[in-house]
C-alpha cells in the first residue's frame, strides 16, 4: 500500500441481523451493501458493544467498553446533561492526530451538550441532529428534553449552527453533504490529506417515514414492512451514491469502507402502527432470540462489513468475532498509526481480515440495566436477560452458540462448571468498570 486509506464508517439504527439481502433478508432489498460485502468481506459473528444507540456509539468511536466512557444507556437529553465523558479520545481525534481530515453526517446521541457534540470530539465538520431520533421531515425531536414532559424542539444542525430544511428527508440532506464533502475536498489540490468520513444512519428507527416513491419500491407488501424496507432502502442507495462518487474519483480502492449498524431491531410499539400483520412487523434478527435493549443475541449480533480493494480480500465470509470495539485500533492501525498510547479494550483485527488469522478477539462482555453477559468461544451467558416478544427469560441463561445460535436451549443446569467460570468472568469484568 502506497497511501493510505481513506475512510468511511457507515452505521445503521435499529438494523436486525436478518435485514440484509446478502443476509438473507426477503424483505429488504440492499444491492450497495451486497456489492460492498462481495467485494470485500462480511462478517458473520460481530457484535454491537451495546444493545442501545448511544452505548453503541461510543464503543465503535473510543475502542472502549461504554460504560467506562460515561454512556451506559442512551444519553440523556436534558439541558446541561453530559454525553460522552470529556477528554476521551474518539477515533476522529485519532485519525486527526494522524493528518486526517474529520467529517460527520448523520445521527450523533452522545452528548446534545457542550462539551460533548460533534465539534468538541474530533469533527472538523459536521451536519446532523444530536439527540436520538427526528421527524425525518419536520427534524423534530418530539421525545422531550424537560424530565419526562413533551417538549418538542427543532433539532438540526451544521458546525453548531441551527439550520432548517423544513419538508426535506432527513436521509437526502446526509446524502448531499457527504457527495458535497467529497467533491470539495477531493479537488483541493493543495490539501492531499486522506479523510475519515462517519455517516451515522438514522434509518430504520422510528418514527417510521420514508419518501413515497420508495415505498412504491415495495408495494407488494404488508404496510409496515412496506415502509421498513423502504426507509433500508433509501439507506442502501445513499450508500451507493457514495460508493459510487469514490469510483468516479477513482479513489474507492484506496478508501477502508466499515458498515454495522449500532444493535438489532426495535420492538418498541412507535416501530408500527397497528400490529395487525404480526405482532412485530419492523426488522428481522435473522432467528437470533431477542432485540434492541436486550443482550441476547438478536439485540447486539449484527450484520457487518468491510471494503478495502487495495488491501483485503474479496468474496470472504468472516465467521471469526468481532466488535465494534475493535473498529477504533484496526482502522487506526490501518491508517499507519498506532493504537498503544490509547486506552482500548478494541484489538486490531487487520490481519485477521486481510490475512485470515485467528482472531485476537476471544471475549466479549456486555452490560445494560439489570442485565450483564458474555461471549466466549461457543459458550453465551446472559443473566437477567430481557425480553419482550416472548415469555421472561430465566434468571441465567447459559448457550452453546456452535450448536444453538438461536438461543433457544438453556443449558445452565447441564453445565454448571461453565455457568460457574463464566459467572465469575462477567463479576471480575463488573468490578474492573468499578475501579476504572
Amino acid at each position: 500500500m502506497s497511501k493510505r486509506p481513506n475512510v468511511i464508517v457507515f452505521m445503521a439504527d435499529d438494523l436486525g441481523y436478518g435485514d440484509l439481502s446478502c443476509m438473507g433478508s426477503e424483505v429488504c432489498r440492499t444491492p450497495h451493501l451486497d456489492a460492498l460485502a462481495e467485494g470485500g468481506v462480511r462478517f458473520t459473528q460481530w457484535y454491537s458493544s451495546a444493545p442501545i444507540c448511544s452505548a453503541s456509539r461510543a464503543g465503535l468511536l473510543t475502542g472502549r467498553y461504554p460504560a467506562t466512557v460515561g454512556v451506559q444507556g442512551n444519553v440523556s437529553p436534558a439541558v446541561g446533561k453530559l454525553g460522552l465523558t470529556p477528554g476521551v479520545p474518539t477515533l476522529a481525534d485519532a485519525l486527526k492526530a494522524e493528518g486526517y481530515r474529520t467529517a460527520m453526517f448523520g445521527k450523533w446521541h452522545l452528548g446534545a451538550w457542550h462539551p460533548c457534540r460533534p465539534e468538541d470530539r474530533g469533527f472538523d465538520e459536521w451536519f446532523g441532529f444530536v439527540n436520538g431520533c427526528i421527524d425525518y421531515y419536520s427534524h423534530i425531536f418530539y421525545w422531550g428534553l424537560a424530565g419526562n414532559t413533551i417538549d418538542p424542539v427543532h433539532d438540526l444542525w451544521e458546525n453548531g449552527r441551527e439550520v432548517y430544511e423544513n419538508g426535506r428527508y432527513f436521509i437526502d440532506l446526509v446524502t448531499e453533504r457527504a457527495l458535497a464533502y467529497l467533491r470539495r475536498t477531493s479537488r483541493r489540490s493543495d490539501d492531499e490529506r486522506p479523510f475519515f468520513l462517519y455517516i451515522p444512519y438514522n434509518t430504520p428507527h422510528y418514527p417510521m417515514h420514508a419518501p413515497p416513491e420508495y415505498l412504491e419500491r415495495f408495494a407488494h407488501l404488508p404496510w409496515e414492512k412496506q415502509i421498513y424496507a423502504a426507509m433500508v432502502s433509501v439507506m442502501d442507495d445513499s450508500i451507493g451514491a457514495i460508493v459510487g462518487e469514490l469510483k468516479d474519483q477513482g479513489i474507492f480502492e484506496e478508501t477502508c469502507i466499515f458498515f454495522q449498524p449500532d444493535h438489532g431491531p426495535s420492538r418498541e410499539t412507535r416501530n408500527w402502527m397497528d400490529g395487525r400483520e404480526e405482532p412485530y412487523p419492523g426488522g428481522s434478527t435473522g432467528g437470533l432470540r431477542g432485540h434492541k435493549a436486550s443482550l441476547f443475541d438478536g439485540g447486539i449480533h449484527l450484520p457487518a462489513i468491510m471494503s478495502w480493494p487495495d488491501a483485503i480480500p474479496s468474496g470472504v465470509v468472516n465467521d471469526q468475532l468481532g466488535t465494534g470495539m475493535d473498529i477504533f485500533p484496526t482502522l487506526l492501525c490501518a491508517a499507519g498509526g498506532d493504537p498503544s498510547p490509547y486506552d482500548v479494550d478494541g484489538l486490531d483485527l487487520m490481519p485477521m481480515i486481510s490475512s485470515g488469522d485467528p482472531s485476537p478477539r476471544q471475549e466479549i462482555f456486555w452490560k445494560y440495566n439489570r442485565q450483564t453477559a458474555v461471549r466466549r468461544g461457543q459458550w453465551k451467558l446472559v443473566r437477567n436477560g430481557l425480553l419482550l416478544d416472548e415469555p421472561e427469560a430465566d434468571p441465567v441463561h447459559l448457550s452453546d452458540l456452535e450448536s444453538d445460535p438461536g438461543e433457544r436451549v438453556n443449558l445452565a443446569q447441564e453445565r454448571p462448571d461453565v455457568v460457574r467460570e463464566l459467572s465469575a468472568a462477567i463479576d471480575r469484568w463488573e468490578e474492573s468498570l468499578k475501579a476504572g
